[in-house]
Formats: structure tokens, C-alpha cells, sequence
């Protein structure tokens, strides 16, 4: 794919200023299909084919990649679709995965070394932490710093299963709602133009109503097991002191909080042109202070530290690997969206609109999360943010309901599938191999489905 990407940026850089816009009014649905098989590939290898996606998902992404650009620049000339990737990789692609690099580095730059008690009230003290945590370093970042302390304080339980499942609730989805910083959807909506203050003002009750709720309902489950089957005679991890390691990243964290900060509320006004793509300065300055903090932790973090957290690049990897092919085939659905009712989805924009024609802002948070549910929580943010204004302002101000319904939806039913978050899978293999039995893809929707769906149900009364 990169190779294909160089030959069009080769062919085409002198015209690539003047590379048309594209017309979603004119646009067929059918070139939304390579987003769509990436999308499908991601939720169906998995699970039918796990072996041959861990080892050639990167191929097959890049075989859906190719097999839209070669089309798209034959249809539309090779300074079009240059101007696309382009466009792709430096406004969304690249900001993205450095905010990731950068937390995913740090976080594993702190070790939690050590096991304690696994009773219900430490427990659900854990889960509080990492939900906290997640929206300060991130699903992924909170979830990998304290899974494996989690799973040894209770490697002598009959029955903790459901300690993992609240896990992923809570930590990999939930808590990541308040910033920008915790959940790939809602730092999308950052670089679109979302200001931080709003995201941790509109998410604050929503978050704190799913948060205290999840908790209370962890308690009593875990209470109740605790109590009816108690713990294996001999323990596998016996209890000692807990000492946290690699300390010296806790500022970094704050780095990391500060860079993105900056580039929200610096705005010096100078943007450089990138082969036709607007770059400006101060989101410069942010992935270059992102990826100086990363690399200072790698060189400040003693190696011994990330092999206790089992550090390793894969799950980066990964993220770079699928994304690149999303941010770049998801272009022409998103002009499709843009056009609204004279595009090929008009039938999803009535769907999602009242017969006046304003928003329909419970339309909005389900269809937002049952998407999300199944395919990945990020593109179907990106997806539906479009579809309704695209316009980060106006979401802000007259339609923010809607941006509200769009974030908790991409947010908060990311959690109903093992598919729905990148963290879930990442948590849920970690468990595996450290003896876990964890439910299967659809044991794990009976988990999800049974708990979540009726406090969304409730949340879509009391917030929307």
C-alpha cells in the first residue's frame, strides 16, 4: 500500500493544490465498499479465522486499500485521489496514531508490581481508579497498566470472569468518555474541531451516571459470588505490597495532557499548505511535542520496567495498520454524507431526522452505538458526526444534543461487543493467557446485553 501511495504522490504532486473536491451528491455508494469490507474483515477475522488475521491483517487491509485507489485515481484522476491520502494522513491518520503512541509509550513505562486481596470493595476500588484513569491516559493506557495487577489479586477466586467483563465496561470504554485524551472517537472529534472543555462538560453526568451505576451493580455481583463460593485453598500469587515502578512518567502523563491542550487553545493563525492538505502550526507543534515525550520515556524507562508490563509494539502495530486503511477509504462515504439529502445515504439522514427535518437526537445515540457495537467505535463516530453537521461550531452550539447522543453512543456501546473498542480484544487476551476462561464473542454479548442496554435505556431518558 505505502508503495502505491508514493507512485500517486510522485505522479501527481505539481497538481495536487488544485486536486478537485469531490462531489458526495455525485458519489455511488459503491465506492464505499473497501471502507465497509475493512470494517467487516475487522469484526468477522476474528472470530472465524483468528489465527489467519493475527498474521496477514495488515495485508488484507492494504488489499482493500489498493483495491479502492486504483479505481478511485482511474475514475478520477491521480491528483484527486493523491489529494485524498494526503489529506487522509496528515489532517486525521497521523495526529491520531501519535496521540496513541504517546500514551500507549508512557503508560507502559509505569509497573504495578506486586498482588493484593481480590474482596469486592478492592475490587471495585480498582475499577474506580481505572475509570478515572482512562480518560487521563486513555482506554488503552489505563487498561494495560492495571489488567494484570486486576487478574493476580484474583487468581484465587472460583469465579472472576465477571471481574474482567466490568473491566472492559468500565476502564476500556466508560471511563474514557470525559476527554478527548480517553476514547479514539472523541479525540477525532478534537482534531475535527470539538474543544476539550466542551467534551468534559457534556460527558460529565453521562459518565458519572454509567460509572456510579456499573460499580454498584459490579459490588453486588461480585459481594454475592465472594460470599457463595469463596476463594481456592492455596493462592497462585500470594499476597505482597504493592509497589509501583517507572514513576518518573507520571509528569510525562501531564506532558502528554498539555500538548493536546496547547494546540486547542494556542491559535497563532499560521497554517502551512501540504500538497494541498491546511496544516497548522500549533497541531505541528502537538505531534512533535507528542512523539519528543514518547521517545523520552523510552529513554528515561529502565527496560527491566516494560518487560514486567510485557511491553511490546504489536497492539500499535495494529492500530497503525488498520487505521491507515480507514482514514483513507472512508473519504468518499464522508462526502456522501456531506451531501446530505441529494447523496446516495439520504435514507440514512431521514432516518436520523425528524420530520421537520432537525436532528433526531435518540436516533442519533443508538444507531451511533449499535454501529459501534459491531465495527470499530472511531470511523462510526467520524461517520455520524458528518452525517450530522460536520462542523464542529454549529455541533457545539445549536446542535450539541446531537454531538452529545453521537459521543455517548461511540463512547459508551463500544463496550457491548469484544469488537467494538480496541482495548476490549487487547484485555480479553491478556486474560487468556493468564488462565481465564473468558465468555466467547456472543457469551460476551449476553454480559453486555443483559447489563448496558437497560442503562442506556435509562440514560436515554434522563440525558437525551
Amino acid at each position: 500500500m505505502s508503495r502505491l501511495i508514493a507512485l500517486l504522490l510522485l505522479c501527481s504532486t505539481p497538481l495536487l493544490a488544485h486536486a478537485a473536491a469531490l462531489d458526495g451528491a455525485s458519489l455511488s455508494l459503491l465506492w464505499g465498499v473497501p471502507f465497509a469490507g475493512i470494517l467487516l474483515s475487522i469484526a468477522l477475522f476474528p472470530i472465524v479465522a483468528p489465527e489467519f488475521w493475527h498474521h496477514h491483517f495488515g495485508k488484507i487491509t492494504a488489499g482493500w486499500t489498493v483495491l479502492f485507489l486504483l479505481p478511485f485515481a482511474l475514475s478520477f484522476g491521480g491528483a484527486t485521489a493523491a489529494g485524498l491520502v494526503v489529506h487522509a494522513m496528515l489532517a486525521e491518520f497521523i495526529p491520531f496514531v501519535v496521540l496513541l503512541f504517546a500514551l500507549y509509550t508512557v503508560s507502559g513505562g509505569i509497573l504495578v508490581a506486586g498482588n493484593l486481596h481480590g474482596s469486592p470493595a478492592l475490587n471495585t476500588g480498582l475499577l474506580a481508579l481505572g475509570t478515572v484513569l482512562a480518560s487521563i491516559m486513555g482506554t488503552t493506557g489505563a487498561a494495560m497498566l492495571l489488567i494484570r495487577p486486576l487478574i493476580k489479586a484474583n487468581d484465587n477466586r472460583r469465579h472472576n470472569v465477571h471481574v474482567v467483563v466490568f473491566f472492559i465496561f468500565l476502564v476500556a470504554n466508560i471511563g474514557g468518555g470525559l476527554t478527548p485524551l480517553g476514547d479514539p472517537p472523541l479525540f477525532l472529534g478534537f482534531l475535527k474541531g470539538v474543544d476539550f472543555g466542551w467534551t468534559l462538560q457534556a460527558m460529565a453526568l453521562p459518565v458519572l451516571l454509567m460509572a456510579v451505576a456499573l460499580l454498584l451493580i459490579f459490588y453486588a455481583i461480585d459481594s454475592y459470588l465472594f460470599r457463595k463460593e469463596g476463594v481456592l485453598p492455596r493462592d497462585r500469587t500470594p499476597d505482597s505490597p504493592v509497589r509501583i515502578s517507572g514513576l518518573q512518567n507520571l509528569p510525562l502523563l501531564g506532558a502528554v495532557i498539555a500538548a493536546v491542550l496547547l494546540s486547542g487553545i494556542w491559535k497563532p493563525g499560521v497554517v502551512f499548505d501540504v500538497l494541498g492538505t491546511p496544516v497548522a502550526l500549533q497541531n505541528l507543534v502537538r505531534d512533535l511535542m507528542l512523539l519528543a515525550i514518547a521517545a523520552l520515556s523510552l529513554w528515561l524507562t529502565p527496560k527491566a520496567i516494560r518487560e514486567g508490563n510485557e511491553f511490546n509494539w504489536d497492539p500499535m502495530l495494529e492500530v497503525g495498520k488498520l487505521f491507515a486503511g480507514i482514514f483513507i477509504t472512508i473519504g468518499p462515504v464522508l462526502a456522501v454524507l456531506q451531501a446530505g439529502e441529494q447523496g446516495a445515504l439520504a435514507a440514512l439522514v431521514q432516518l436520523v431526522s425528524t420530520p421537520q427535518g432537525t436532528p433526531d437526537n435518540v436516533m442519533y445515540f443508538w444507531l451511533t452505538g449499535v454501529l459501534s457495537s459491531f465495527l470499530d467505535n472511531a470511523p462510526t463516530y467520524l461517520v455520524f458526526f458528518n452525517l450530522a453537521s460536520g462542523d464542529a461550531a454549529t455541533l457545539m452550539g445549536p446542535l450539541a444534543p446531537t454531538l452529545l447522543a453521537i459521543s455517548m453512543g461511540a463512547v459508551f456501546m463500544g463496550a457491548c461487543t469484544y469488537i467494538g473498542n480496541a482495548p476490549n480484544f487487547m484485555v480479553k487476551a491478556i486474560a487468556q493467557q493468564r488462565g481465564i476462561v473468558m465468555p466467547s464473542f456472543f457469551g460476551y454479548m449476553a454480559w453486555s446485553f443483559g447489563i448496558l442496554l437497560p442503562l442506556f435505556l435509562l440514560l436515554t431518558l434522563i440525558v437525551l
